[in-house]
């Protein structure tokens, strides 16, 4: 069967191909018509296009963590080694600012000139009060950016704001005064106060005194735990600011920050970019060793120092130069230097035996021995600055301010002898009691101890049994708070700067507690209500008021009478600059600001500075 069938279809195969072969065959294609020749034509020229330049590259940005010496500023850290680098949140108990976060990159509202007395504005425009001195509107300047790209807006600043009244740990003096804070519009903002206050601008957004509360990017913090949120991730650029630095690199020793060309004060003219690329804020050790870095050039701004050293130091570099070119070559600090009664204590709640003691203090001497002539006497519990020394000069006359500075050793001991103290061998005694005192210092302040020990003499060569004691911070602290002290030298008779009430405050009975109560305030406790009454009508006063000059001579007329505290000397700090790579440092000659570097004005500063070659 299989067979047959293949035999069929062999049949089939040999019929289809024979089939093919006998079709008719197909038609012959027609010829092609011939081509159409064209005649040759000349090939057209080239266009050729005119040559051009080729297109600019723009240049790589400059790695400003690379520049040179000359283009570099380098600043001496004035708390030492920072514990905690990588801790960038300013309200956290034990942060740091002075390693350049506030002098580079936190920029304030306001910035209090000491030497012009006046507050200058820079991420504020103004901030002005209503006629109750109860509520503050704040002005944001146009154009101010954080150094992400993002607007600063009044949304910042009523995010930090509310931040603060959230907790019990930050800024509690300001909080203390906030009732409520809101934004009107994108640039500016209300602060509603509980209580009129005519210094709420200069004490909190002026820098009055090293830095100042300080305003916080919304878009970064909101959702954040600002107890424990520390502000720093390289990857992210954080810290996020508005100033002109950015941070580039970290340790305990060293802090390197570089110039942010996109800064917006340069954008919207408020100033040009300032002329450092580079700043570090460094920590080298011991007095010695940062003296020695000056000495070679390695560092353009150091700290307080020694008369010592920095003789030492000017001998090995001519070009380093102090606020003074002979002594007392230091800056004026702002907190005086004051030898201080606890005013319950017999026979120290005399004021005619307080002015005894006044009457053996030799200023001049002090300050030769004590202070080397680096500094100056007081006159008045001010720190001796332009726009408080009309208030001093406003004394003149008075009968106990002529008398102030004249040493009578005589006339102090007709005093003693006046109350019923006789001198019996060295001392002076009554009742069977010796007129002695115990000075007390803190143990870490060697330049209020240098006081103490010239004053120890002094009260000796008198007949008065005094003694020096070194106290442990903590107690010395608590020792003026509780009334727990008899005598001390110390300098909380402080606090104004450029207006008179700050530091008569001090000294206001509103403040008064029982000895064994903690006072925040007046821990001399002395009492003098027609002094007081007078400290209360300056403090509702706007700033500038005329009638608070004549307060002020009222109530500095009592303070002299009764002394509670008695100015011996200006506090100093000699703070050297080198001028080698850099001029523009302020100095009495050049002083359009005081010479603070650890400060959060210090901005102002690195505006100034001009490249010396």
């Amino acid at each position: 069967m299989k067979s047959r069938i293949l035999q069929w279809c062999s049949i089939l195969v040999i019929v289809g191909l024979l089939v093919a072969a006998c079709a008719a065959p197909a038609p012959a294609p027609a010829p092609a018509a011939p081509a159409k020749v064209e005649p040759t034509k000349a090939p057209e020229p080239a266009k050729v296009e005119p040559t051009k330049a080729p297109a600019p590259v723009a240049p790589a940005p400059e790695d400003y963590s690379k520049v040179d010496r000359k283009d570099t500023v380098i600043f001496d850290i004035d708390g030492g080694r920072v514990v905690t680098p990588d801790l960038w949140n300013p309200f956290v108990p034990g942060s740091r600012r002075d390693h350049g976060y506030h002098q580079a990159m936190l920029e304030p509202l306001f910035i209090l000139n000491y030497e012009t007395g006046k507050i200058e504005p820079w991420l504020g425009e103004s901030f002005t009060a209503n006629d109750k001195l109860d509520e503050w509107t704040l002005k944001i300047r146009k154009g101010v950016t954080w150094n992400d790209g993002k607007p600063f807006t009044a949304d910042d600043v009523v995010f930090t704001m509310n931040m603060l009244m959230k907790s019990d740990t930050f800024e509690r003096g300001l909080v203390a005064w906030l009732k409520e804070v809101t934004k009107v519009d994108d640039l500016t903002v209300k602060f509603v106060l509980k209580n009129p206050n005519p210094r709420f601008q200069l004490d909190y957004f002026s820098v009055k005194i090293w830095g100042s509360v300080n305003i916080m990017p919304k878009h970064i913090w909101e959702g954040q735990d600002p107890m424990t949120f520390k502000f720093y991730d390289k990857e992210k650029g954080w810290p996020v600011t508005t100033g002109p630095y950015k941070l580039h690199s970290i340790s305990e020793t060293e802090f390197v920050y570089v110039r942010d060309d996109n800064w917006w004060g340069a954008k919207v003219g408020f100033k040009p970019l300032p002329k450092p690329k580079k700043l570090v804020w460094t920590w080298a050790g011991p007095e010695e060793t940062r003296a020695a870095l000056m000495a070679d050039k390695k560092l353009d701004s150091l700290m307080d120092v020694t008369l010592g050293a920095f003789q030492a130091l000017k001998a090995k570099n001519p070009n380093v130069i102090a606020w003074y070119d002979k002594l007392p070559y230091a800056w004026l600090d702002p907190c005086s230097r004051t030898f201080e009664f606890n005013t319950t204590l017999p026979p120290w709640d005399d004021p005619e035996m307080r002015w005894a003691i006044n009457m053996l203090i030799d200023r001049e001497r002090i300050v030769k021995i004590a202070y080397e002539g680096t500094t100056i006497a007081s006159k008045s519990p001010f720190p001796a600055y332009p726009p408080l020394n009309r208030f001093v000069d406003m004394m003149v006359g008075d009968p106990n301010f002529d008398k102030l500075w004249k040493v009578d050793v005589a006339g102090a001991q007709k005093i003693f002898e006046s109350k019923g103290w006789v001198k019996k061998g060295d001392y002076y005694e009554k009742d069977g009691k010796q007129l002695a005192m115990a000075i007390e210092t803190h143990e870490a302040f060697i330049e209020k101890q240098r006081i103490a020990d010239q004053l120890v003499e002094m009260f000796q060569a008198a007949g008065i049994n005094a003694t020096h004691r070194k106290i442990a911070g903590a107690t010395w602290g608590d020792n003026l708070a509780f009334g727990k002290f008899e005598v001390r030298m110390g300098w909380q008779n402080c606090g104004s700067i450029n207006e008179p009430w700050a530091t008569l405050d001090t000294l206001s009975n509103r403040w008064l507690k029982p000895v064994g109560e903690r006072a925040s305030t007046n821990g001399w406790r002395w009492n003098n209500q027609e002094y007081s009454d007078l400290v209360a009508q300056i403090g509702v006063l706007p700033l500038g008021d005329p009638k608070i000059d004549e307060l002020t001579k009222k109530a500095l007329s009592l303070y002299y009478k009764e002394l509670p505290t008695i100015p011996v000397t200006q506090a100093k700090k000699l703070i050297p600059f080198d001028t080698t790579y850099w001029t523009g440092w302020p100095d009495a000659k050049n002083n359009y600001l005081h010479a603070t570097t650890w400060w959060q004005s210090t901005h102002i500063i690195i505006h100034n500075l001009k490249p010396a070659q």
